[in-house]
């Protein structure tokens, strides 16, 4: 009787087999169920965006939030990339004819790149090695044989494969290609590599090494003259510090795999024949002993060979990567983290503003705008040196508020922020009548929107300088709105963003911009072509229809007319709709996140109440006694109406905070004015892997450590603080020679020495400190930006861009528990920060005359200290 025969399956069957089993292990990396997983892969693969996902289709993926799907995404992402090169793996060997059913399982069961890469190795398509020349001239056999029985002496049994017309001159360069061959089979064995690197990974450790008489010249990486850490331990600054001082040749890296000859204890054969304990592994594999037999010495030379020179050296390159992988990953998670809580900061609202973009010889220039956003004029002013003409500036301030009706005043930190704040501050006091209210704003990127193609379409006939005024009061209105003009990266509050891959920042960036736009939605008839850009399921050509039809056809009354928009069709209408907000439209209910597709659900609760939808709307006692459960059905779940009823009462709800500013206190302006034991209020300017910088209205930031941040341990200091916030701290140290001061959160710690209390997130097993190191010695210009006295406001954000005021070069002190000595340089120009203009007295132009490119100011104070390179200056 004939067995049947199980058909294979077909290449649709298989498909989905791998799809499952996709499915399945990224439910189990997030912890949820693999129904979840597959119904967000087809939202997905279906055109819908994360934002939409998140919001309306909470009932199709079992409420998964939006950092699980950008989780689920990213993973997505990765593990296709992964069939797609285990498909060519399986082709490539599959033509060299030695594909067989168990390596093909193997290659299935990879679970990772490097996995899949280590089985592929002995495949991969390489030049000739000494290894396939001795298999050519026959040789493989003597391997075999002294392999597996090493009682036979070497060079004996090597004489019989002696064969000079093959190249094989004597028994010495037989046992020389015997030795080749085993070598790279231990080399490519794909499970041996696995372990050794892992355990190399647990074991090993990061050491870096100062050139010989580069000693000067790198002084910035002084730290890592002599520097040891092991490699599960390494935080990611100081990996990519380590990276960055090899590339500008300061440094010489290693990687050593701490490997201690194995002692008595391990066993005789292992030590008489002196292995460590990495090169056992390898003989432990092959069955290869050390017991006073003839090839025993000639194998065990044979496993130090190939560790030391083959799989060591491989392993290297493999571990280097890893290391800047992580780094990377962690430097682009606090880039994203820190850009979030920018984009995301409170807005001042539709009030009419007045810009300042401070500067010296070519003055401050002016712009107002009104509570739209408008541009109702422009000026520039002379209060600073070299004119002085001080009381003609005020007269023209006071006239253009009054005129105006100007409510709040924005300064940008630039240079000349700290003067033009004294400016702002005697207007306020001479006209107290105008009822103004100024902060200081985040300069970070406006150069990069002054010179861009949109800007000259924005606001056309402008000169640029007059534009970055207008930016500035835009800013103050809505962060968010104004922020998004910039391409992500110019904003720059990340740490060491030109050493991380661009690919996978911009993907990382986007994805934020996308989801803090999305959150807080768009008004779409006051909304810029760059704003609604980001919005769900819209594109550069929609965005463009959008502004179009609203410029010619007047602000769009309901969401029904966004369907006339040429090319906005209904996959982009089902995207877009719900984020896209009508306030004073036709429909109360288009002012808000609920989605068109559920306007039958408001109706429903409309007929179960009574009345009107007006009055309805933020009618708290009537919607907080309904049950959201009265109002499901098929298409509608729990999830929905719960987000409906929330809705309705309080309708376009913005999740950013309410607006304030900090108040410094009276008489700190200098760092001369710091003194240990001091409470004070400021901002949280950024936020590192070591510590949070905070503007205290002097003119250098200090650092909060890491360990000052709490007395319980703190791994991220971003469990704390975020940029933006607005909190008290107690001065610490003050060292006003090299412009350091040092900060604490922990109002009781006493002053003059460490912290106390608990360790925060201070590294063990290390001497070596967190944060940037004081590196050269640069001359310190007049210090622009900051306020001080009491009153004056600090815009609460992070705080960079031109010559930015974030960090301002400072970093605390290094005290007892390994707090972190700050930078005090400033720029080779003497003023803070990169991208000064020349307008302002000592920035610097690129060969276009634009002004020089926008960089965050913990990047830059990173640089003075020696975390990131000198030749980034000027780069966006």
């Amino acid at each position: 009787m004939t067995e049947a025969i199980e058909a294979a399956p077909t290449p649709a069957q298989s498909s989905a087999q791998a799809a499952a089993a996709l499915h399945q292990r990224i439910a189990e990396e997030l912890g949820v169920r693999e129904g979840q997983v597959r119904a967000a892969v087809e939202l997905l693969d279906g055109g819908a965006t994360v934002p939409f996902i998140a919001r309306y289709r909470k009932e199709v993926t079992g409420t998964l939030d939006d950092a699980q799907l950008r989780t689920l995404e990213e993973r997505l992402r990765y593990l296709r990339e992964l069939e797609e090169r285990r498909a060519a793996v399986l082709d490539s060997i599959r033509e060299q004819g030695k594909l067989d059913a168990g390596l093909e399982a193997r290659i299935l069961a990879a679970d990772s790149k490097a996995r899949l890469e280590d089985i592929y190795l002995p495949y991969r398509p390489k030049r000739r090695t000494k290894a396939q020349i001795a298999r050519e001239a026959g040789l493989e056999p003597l391997a075999d044989a002294l392999l597996a029985d090493p009682s036979l002496d070497p060079r004996e049994t090597a004489a019989g494969y002696v064969a000079p017309d093959r190249g094989v001159a004597d028994a010495g360069a037989a046992l020389d290609g015997a030795r080749s061959i085993l070598v790279e089979r231990f080399a490519e064995d794909a499970d041996l590599i696995g372990e050794l690197r892992e355990l190399v990974w647990s074991r090993g450790r990061l050491v870096t090494k100062v050139r010989a008489g580069r000693e000067e010249a790198g002084a910035k990486f002084a730290d890592y003259f002599d520097f040891a850490e092991r490699f599960t331990s390494l935080p990611s600054h100081r990996v990519l510090a380590a990276f960055r001082g090899e590339k500008e040749e300061v440094l010489d890296l290693t990687l050593e795999p701490e490997e201690p000859t194995l002692s008595a204890g391990d066993g005789p054969a292992d030590v008489a024949a002196g292995r460590t304990d990495f090169e056992a592994r390898i003989a432990d594999r092959y069955a290869i002993t050390h017991q006073g037999r003839p090839a025993d010495g000639w194998l065990a030379d044979t496993v130090r060979w190939a560790w030391r020179t083959r799989i060591l050296v491989h392993i290297g390159i493999d571990l280097r990567m890893r290391l800047r992988q992580a780094a990377e990953d962690e430097a682009v998670r606090v880039f994203a983290a820190n850009l979030r809580d920018l984009l995301l900061a409170a807005p001042a609202g539709a009030r009419p503003t007045m810009g300042l973009d401070p500067g010296f010889r070519t003055g401050v220039k002016v712009a107002v705008v009104d509570g739209t956003g408008k541009v109702v004029a422009t000026d520039t002013i002379y209060p600073h040196v070299p004119a002085r003409r001080w009381d003609d500036s005020l007269a023209t301030l006071a006239r253009l508020a009054r005129e105006h009706h100007v409510e709040l005043i924005a300064i940008g930190n630039g240079t000349a922020s700290r003067e033009t704040d004294k400016l702002a501050e005697d207007l306020i006091r001479r006209q107290p009548e105008l009822k103004l209210t100024k902060a200081v704003v985040s300069e970070a990127g406006a150069s990069v929107y002054s010179a861009s193609a949109y800007a000259s379409a924005e606001l056309p006939g402008m000169d640029v300088s007059l534009r970055g005024a207008v930016s500035i009061a835009r800013r103050l209105q809505d962060p968010l709105a104004e922020l998004v003009k910039i391409d992500p990266k110019s904003i720059g509050v990340g740490q060491y963003q030109h050493d991380v891959s661009e690919t996978k920042l911009s993907r990382s960036l986007d994805a934020v911009v996308e989801d803090c736009v999305n959150a807080v939605g768009v008004d779409v008839n006051t909304a810029s072509a760059p704003l609604l850009t980001r919005v769900s399921g819209i594109t550069e050509t929609l965005a463009a229809n959008l502004v179009a039809h609203r410029d010619a056809k007047g602000p769009f009354r309901s969401r029904r007319a966004l369907k006339d928009v040429p090319r906005l069709g209904p996959k982009a209408f089902e995207q877009c709709a719900g984020f896209l907000r009508i306030p004073q439209g036709d429909d109360p209910i288009d002012s808000s996140s609920v989605h068109p597709e559920a306007y039958p659900v408001v109706r429903r609760i409309l007929a179960s109440v009574g009345g009107d939808l007006k009055s309805l709307i933020g009618n708290t006692s009537t919607l907080r006694g309904l049950k959201p459960s009265d109002f499901v059905d098929e298409t509608f779940g729990l999830p929905t109406v719960t987000d409906i009823l929330a809705e309705l009462e309080k309708p376009g709800r913005d999740p950013r905070p309410g607006f304030r500013t900090a108040t410094f206190a009276e008489g700190v302006e200098e760092l001369t004015d710091l003194a240990p034991g001091m409470v004070l209020e400021g901002v949280v300017t950024n936020v590192a892997a070591f510590g949070a910088f905070v503007d205290v209205g002097v003119h250098q930031d200090g650092l909060v450590h890491v360990s000052a941040m709490s007395k319980n341990y703190v791994k991220d200091p971003r469990e704390v603080v975020k940029p933006g916030d607005i909190v008290k701290v107690k001065v610490l140290e003050v060292d006003v020679a090299r412009k350091r001061v040092s900060l604490t959160l922990r109002l009781d710690d006493e002053v003059g020495g460490a912290p106390s209390g608990g360790r925060g997130g201070s590294r063990s097993g290390s001497s070596k400190s967190d944060g940037p190191k004081s590196g050269s010695s640069r001359s310190d210009g007049p210090k622009p930006g900051g306020d001080a006295r009491s009153g004056r406001g600090r815009r609460p954000g992070p705080a960079d861009g031109r010559g930015g005021s974030g960090q301002r070069g400072g970093s605390g002190q290094r005290g007892g528990s390994g707090q972190r000595g700050g930078s005090d340089q400033r720029g080779d120009s003497g003023q803070r920060g990169r991208g000064q203009r020349n307008d302002r007295g000592s920035g610097r132009r690129d060969d276009s005359g634009q002004r020089a490119g926008t960089d965050t100011a913990l990047a830059d104070a990173l640089r003075r200290a020696g975390l990131v390179g000198d030749d980034q200056r000027g780069k966006r």
